[in-house]
């Protein structure tokens, strides 16, 4: 009796706990929060419909009925207003809104209604479409109630979150949920969403998701849903992520961020064997960009294992890493080449002023020889002018072009096909089939399980590697 005594006493404080750690309500949190969440209308002008052309023949006894008809009731292609609905959030008492910039692109008017039905016009202070966040300023009479970013590092999995918003056109609304997922990526290169089932739907673009301490910890941006409504799987940018954003661009008017000239991919375990790797981690180089990177010695199959002092995991730590990192800031980077580690001192440029950079491929290799073979299951023939013609292909890049793949070939499987350009073999130039059978040997002396070949598409280079066990170089 007395251990069934000791078991109830603990039952009861196990409910105790349970009790302390959720409210039995929470409307003093929405209380709390409530006011400085906002919806967002907006309105934009968009071209009329006419009357489709033909719909009466020339010479028909109901075309002046219809040419009265258009007259007395005026054109049908005059521009008429379009409105949409989503939410926001107050970060400052002077004003400044956070949203989604796809609820205010493209708007000619904005207007941001508070909690307690006052309604303000709105200007754009700047947008970020890699992020989809976009801030506004309102002018008010009197200082705005405002809520504060918190640290969503620290939101866990399970932990109970708030989103508000205007779902569905419906007004002031909040729902309830835990943390399902972290670091969700969906399809932006700074991707870094928190997963929830608290009830999200149209409308609720841009507004807050809170903690129970009311921190905003992420921006309800996406919904995953066959039916349009809410089935438990939302997403919300991390608020670490949003911050950042609106830092730059209430002072800036736009985001500045780092950028090191190089195009990478993740380093998977085929990849690590065939360059002799310890283990399947880093950010693998496939093309250097004029710019940072190329000036400070940088090359294409370099793999970064560090940057400013961080390990790198994959190439999404990497992208979000530099990112973040202040544009014209001296960074260290660390690679891995030819088995040896490598520092480099790189002062960073800004990525919006990077997108006609082009690859820095060294231009001294000789003219390729006319030969064609079959290796590795696929048929293979050196690259020439006429060649770089038909397929797109700058005069800077040798290589050997890819006529035929055998479908059952392993070649086949990782996505080659005919009209791609290897260039590399084994981390070097390649501008024979002679080029690619050494390369296979000297894997295969090194005691290595595969060849890594630097493979490119419509000026995209990726790194693939084939397996060299089955002992055929040139069929």
């Amino acid at each position: 009796m007395v251990w069934l005594a000791a078991l109830t006493f603990l039952v009861v404080l196990a409910q105790a706990a349970v009790a302390q750690a959720r409210p039995e309500s929470l409307a003093p949190l929405a209380e709390k929060i409530s006011p400085a969440v906002v919806n967002i209308t907006t309105t934009t002008m968009v071209e009329g419909r006419s009357l489709p052309e033909g719909i009466v023949p020339k010479g028909s006894p109901f075309e002046d009925f219809f040419r009265e008809f258009q007259e007395r009731h005026g054109p049908q292609d005059r521009p008429r207003r379009s409105n949409a609905l989503g939410s926001g959030f107050v970060v400052s008492e002077d004003g400044y809104v956070v949203t989604n910039n796809h609820v205010i692109e493209g708007a000619d008017e904005i207007r941001v209604e508070f909690f307690n039905g006052k309604e303000l016009p709105a200007e754009v202070i700047g947008t970020d479409p890699n992020t989809d966040i976009a801030l506004l300023k309102v002018e008010g009479d009197e200082a705005l109630p405002f809520v504060s970013f918190a640290d969503s590092d620290t939101a866990r999995v399970g932990d109970w979150v708030l989103a508000m918003g205007n779902p569905l056109g419906q007004g002031f609304s909040a729902s309830v949920g835990i943390v399902s997922a972290r670091n969700r990526a969906l399809t932006g290169s700074y991707d870094d969403y928190i997963q929830t089932d608290a009830a999200i739907n149209r409308g609720n673009s841009g507004g807050p998701l809170f903690n129970m301490d009311g921190g905003v910890v992420g921006v309800n941006t996406a919904i995953l849903s066959p039916s349009g409504g809410s089935i438990g799987i939302g997403f919300s940018m991390a608020s670490n992520v949003v911050s950042r954003v609106v830092d730059q661009l209430k002072e800036f008017g736009e985001t500045r961020r780092g950028w090191l000239g190089v195009r990478i991919q993740d380093v998977t375990e085929d990849v690590a064997e065939a360059m002799g790797l310890d283990k399947a981690a880093g950010a693998l180089i496939t093309d250097v960009l004029e710019g940072p990177a190329e000036e400070a010695g940088l090359r294409s199959g370099d793999v970064i294992v560090n940057f400013d002092g961080v390990d790198v995991s994959d190439t999404r730590a990497l992208v979000r890493q530099v990112g973040d990192s202040e544009v014209g800031k001296s960074v260290r980077v660390v690679v891995q080449r030819d088995g040896k580690t490598r520092s480099f001192k790189i002062k960073l440029a800004r990525r919006e002023d990077s997108e006609d950079a082009v690859p820095a491929i060294s231009r001294d290799q000789q003219a390729p020889l006319q030969e064609q073979g079959e290796v590795l299951g696929m048929t293979l023939r050196a690259l020439t002018d006429d060649m770089r013609g038909e397929l797109g292909i700058g005069g800077n890049v040798e290589g050997l072009v890819v006529f035929e793949v055998d479908g059952a070939s392993e070649a086949s499987e990782k996505g080659i096909s005919s009209g791609d350009v290897i260039t590399e073999a084994g981390q070097q130039k390649v501008t024979s089939v002679a080029d690619l059978e050494a390369g296979i040997e000297a894997a295969k002396e090194a005691g290595r399980k595969s060849i890594l070949l630097l493979v490119r598409r419509g000026g995209d280079p990726r790194f693939v590697a084939l397996s060299v066990e089955d002992g055929s170089g040139a069929d």
